[in-house]
């Protein structure tokens, strides 16, 4: 459950859905999970997650999944201005 903006070092409080911006992420669940296997699909399940930035901190950073780390606030790259 959301209840806070993602960015560790913001306290923003999650009010509403078209405050900030929602990021999804579908994890595996991997072996030995607790969330088990699908007897019907023979398939490990998967389980999604939910993070949110506030509209602040949306304007600055972006949230990612990084294999082996996890889900990470990082600052948004601008592009270089046309030459």
């Amino acid at each position: 459950m959301v209840s806070k903006c993602a960015n560790p070092g913001c306290s923003t409080p999650f009010l509403y859905l078209h405050e900030g911006k929602l990021f999804r992420f579908e994890k595996g669940a991997g072996n030995g999970s607790a969330f088990g296997t699908d007897p019907n699909l023979r398939q490990p399940m998967r389980r999604i997650e939910f993070f949110w930035l506030c509209d602040r901190c949306a304007g600055r950073m972006t949230v990612v999944f990084e294999e082996g780390v996890g889900v990470t606030v990082l600052p948004l790259t601008r592009g270089r201005p046309a030459a």
